[in-house]
């Protein structure tokens, strides 16, 4: 593997991948490697399998490594919603007397709320806004001279349950792991910059979960997830029609909630058996399991009121809906918001199931390329 480029393992809800890649010019990406593997997902609390996570995990890893010719050395696995905890903090630091604030001034900031709840470890800290001592409040405080700097910061930190079953996983395979929060990766990568200034709300939908984000800066405000989402829309048309879940999921892909009231029919084939299906008692089922991702919605921002929020689209992205028709514009008119599909702007990787993949490779390429000795140099000489 090329010294520039990084290792991810994205973990959704229903399936694992393994991308090795780099940066490209204009901001592209180039991929060496690539491999995905289903297996059968997570709960509230565990992974539902944990000898099939780590049987589609190893499968994912060899093939990567067959592929670039020698062994991952280091790996950034990115954390799901459901393992993450996001706590906003507002800390302060003071010096003895006024200095120009640099990187050490930001990062024993950071440091002074680091301490992980029960049952959780650190793992990353990004800003929302900082504040001078004479109240000058900025996204970048760097080259500012000040006798104290606060901020409001968001604390992430991923389960001990998780980072123990990575653990187990990769116990013999002498891969130094790094741990990413995937939601963070997504949204910090989908939505620019100058969007999330002035708060933003994001939905990704997978197959069997669902997490929610109030953005702000940097940082996030508020995260949650909930376990609704394609799978659970699937179940839905498997219980109205008595046919069975394959069968049920692969109706989803035919479904086009624009259409109106036709009384049509349409037959299946399932496992032999032949199943007539009225599309109105379809499409009906399919927005009932999507009235749950609404709910999810809903309850969220309720939680989150607040005028900040008021009139905000929500930015939406996952694999979930996107072979949904018209899945977007349902939830847009039951949750009474603007609804925005985002995907990778990258040719061959524009669609929302990608969209976890590229910006963990995103994240975790930033993330290698300020931890090299190059950018430590550049850094400490002004570069």
């Amino acid at each position: 593997m090329g010294r520039k480029s990084v290792a991810v393992l994205d973990i959704r809800s229903s399936e694992v991948s393994v991308i090795v890649g780099a940066r490209g010019v204009n901001n592209t990406f180039v991929f060496t490697a690539i491999h995905t593997e289903e297996y059968d997902g997570y709960d509230e609390n565990s992974f539902l399998e944990e000898a099939g996570l780590a049987d589609a995990i190893v499968k994912c890893v060899t093939s990567v490594e067959k592929i670039c010719g020698e062994r991952l050395k280091e790996l950034y696995v990115g954390v799901p919603g459901a393992f993450t905890r996001v706590v906003p903090k507002e800390q302060l630091v003071g010096f003895p007397r006024i200095r120009t604030i640099g990187q050490r001034e930001i990062d024993m900031l950071f440091a002074s709320g680091q301490k992980a709840p029960s049952g959780y470890r650190f793992i990353r800290a990004t800003s929302m806004i900082y504040v001078t001592a004479d109240d000058r409040r900025v996204v970048d405080p760097v080259g500012l001279s000040s006798t104290s700097l606060s901020g409001v910061l968001s604390y992430f930190y991923c389960s001990e349950y998780f980072a123990k079953t990575m653990g187990r996983i990769f116990s013999d395979m002498q891969i130094e792991l790094h741990y990413l929060p995937t939601e963070y990766a997504m949204a910090s990568y989908l939505i620019p910059s100058e969007t999330r200034d002035e708060y933003a709300l994001f939905l990704d939908v997978g197959f069997m979960s669902t997490s929610l984000c109030v953005l702000l800066g940097n940082g996030v405000l508020a995260q949650r997830t909930y376990f609704v989402g394609k799978g659970q829309i699937a179940v839905n048309v498997m219980q109205r029609f008595s046919i069975s879940y394959e069968a049920a999921l692969s109706l989803l892909s035919k479904a086009n909630l624009f259409t109106r009231s036709s009384g049509a029919k349409m037959e299946i084939n399932d496992r032999g058996a032949v199943y007539e299906i009225d599309m109105d008692a379809f499409i009906e089922s399919v927005k009932e399991g999507l009235d749950g991702i609404c709910e999810a919605i809903s309850g969220f921002l309720e939680e989150c009121s607040g005028k900040e929020l008021d009139f905000k689209p929500l930015y939406v992205t996952g694999e979930g809906l996107a072979d949904i028709r018209g899945a977007l514009e349902h939830i847009s008119k039951r949750v009474s918001r603007v609804c925005e599909q985002l995907a990778p702007d990258l040719p061959y990787y524009n669609k929302p199931a990608m969209s976890s993949r590229i910006a963990l490779v995103d994240l975790a390429y930033e993330d290698n390329r300020r931890h090299g000795i190059f950018y430590k140099l550049s850094k400490k000489f002004g570069g």
